[in-house]
């Protein structure tokens, strides 16, 4: 196997109590995908015994040892042992003059399955089961006659009994090889690869190689990076620090490094979403009047008539926020050009003052579902002039009043935008509970369980509508 040079920027990684949540919604579908076995109709002669064998209908699956394992360097095994099979068939059977009809039950013990699924990377970077590698047997059969000929047929029922079992076991592998490789790989579409995140930007989830699979884990590697969606080849270069996930104690582990945040925020910026104005009833009556105050004579100057004219804050990020994460907590910092302007009704605006805003938020990381969010909440804040220290001087009375503004107007709307987050690659229908969030240097790790919402057949086959 190849590894990608490219250090992922998200990982995630499913456990052993992982996988036994996943192993009850496995068995539950291989039951399922075996109840709907056909069987060809059999037709037979020995000497004076003639026969015809059909309909035959699996009754009850009893997979009482089955179980789902990581297979090192290879992917899942899911094997079944010792288990049983019920069915019943319809008979039409001739013997010397005697003719008989009627509804026969059987049942095929010591039925053992081992299928491997090999877990592989796509060439678009999605997550498939590349082949599957099955193995069944079946060690006896029984067949239970009744009616005219009950008796007779105990010496036939070994032959008849030895075909059946030779194509029952005929018809399992077939029947997970297309579970697995048709149906769960529909399922497996439904993981996002390149997805919109909103009308600005798209995150891209590719696997950067095929999933590395240990007897304790199953670990991914994602490129977990943002761009902006009218230009999508002007991206940031990964230069953070590679996740390490060293736990296995919750059932999935998801990790993400600096840049899958500096990604996010590189892409909103190049699609020029970081500016806003603050006007009207986005500033309030106290505010604007302090800027009045402080710039009067600034206005009088350029021209008195524009003293009672409304006055406006833009507010434009001038480079890409760039995040920081600590054991401490994650930050966020954040440089901006404000710029002061009067706006007389029905003309241009006119510059009163140009400073430099450089901010610092704390950034704190949850999980709801399989949607990241993310809420920030304004730290440090200073402003200064670029054209002259003794501005700058001038501006200090502006620091609270501008930095409480900032927290009543800016940040909130800050909040609602990322509130809404973004899905993590996990399939439809499994969500994140139970979220532990720890940070380190460079990245942080979420601990959580699994919930299906939907089960495994449902999953398939909303994806299988969607795409009809």
């Amino acid at each position: 196997m190849v590894m990608s040079v490219e250090p992922p920027g998200c990982k995630i990684r499913i456990t052993n109590r992982g996988l036994e949540m996943l192993r009850y919604e496995t068995q539950k579908f291989v039951e399922e995908e075996l109840s709907n076995i056909t069987m060809p109709e059999m037709k037979g002669k020995e000497g004076r015994f003639q026969y015809t064998i059909k309909d035959v209908k699996i009754i009850e699956l009893n997979l009482t040892h089955a179980d789902l394992l990581f297979q090192p360097d290879n992917g899942l095994f899911f094997t079944v042992q010792n288990s049983s099979i019920s069915l019943s068939f319809e008979r039409r059977i001739l013997y010397w003059f005697f003719f008989d009809t009627g509804s026969t039950n059987a049942s095929a013990e010591g039925v053992n399955i081992n299928t491997a699924l090999h877990l592989i990377r796509d060439d678009l970077g999605r997550l498939k089961i590349g082949n599957v590698t099955c193995d069944a047997s079946i060690a006896k059969m029984r067949a239970k006659f009744s009616g005219t000929l009950g008796r007779v047929y105990d010496f036939v029922a070994t032959f008849l009994t030895t075909g059946m079992r030779f194509l029952l076991n005929q018809q399992i592998c077939p029947a997970l090889n297309h579970a697995a490789l048709v149906l769960i790989n529909s399922m497996l579409d439904t993981i996002p690869v390149k997805t919109e995140v909103n009308s600005y930007v798209g995150i891209d989830y590719a696997l950067l190689n095929d999933p590395v699979v240990t007897s304790k884990s199953l670990d991914m590697d994602f490129r977990g990076m943002f761009y902006d969606l009218a230009d999508e080849n002007t991206t940031l270069v990964n230069y953070a620090v590679n996740p390490e996930i060293r736990e296995y104690d919750r059932m999935v582990y998801l990790a993400l490094s600096e840049f899958f945040f500096d990604s996010g925020m590189f892409a909103h910026h190049h699609a020029g979403v970081f500016q806003m104005d603050l006007a009207d009833e986005r500033m309030s009556k106290d505010f604007e009047l302090m800027l009045r105050t402080t710039y009067l004579g600034t206005i009088m100057l350029m021209n008195p008539a524009l003293v009672d004219a409304p006055l406006a804050l833009q507010l434009v990020v001038t480079m890409p926020p760039r995040c920081t994460i600590k054991t401490s907590g994650a930050t966020v910092a954040v440089t901006a050009v404000v710029t002061v302007m009067v706006r007389p009704p029905g003309l241009p605006p006119v510059q009163l003052s140009n400073m430099t805003m450089e901010a610092k938020f704390n950034a704190k990381v949850s999980m709801k579902g399989k949607r990241l969010a993310v809420h920030a909440d304004l730290r440090r804040f200073k402003i200064f002039s670029n054209q002259s220290a003794l501005e700058s001087l001038a501006l200090i009375p502006l620091q609270g009043p501008l930095k409480t503004m900032l927290q009543i107007s800016v940040v909130p709307m800050i909040n609602n935008w990322t509130k809404r987050g973004v899905q993590i690659p996990l399939a439809d229908g499994m969500d994140f509970v139970e979220e532990v969030v720890e940070y380190h240097n460079g990245y942080i790790v979420i601990g959580a369980n699994l919930q299906f919402t939907t089960g495994l057949r449902d999953m398939i086959e909303r994806k299988i509508q969607a795409d009809s």
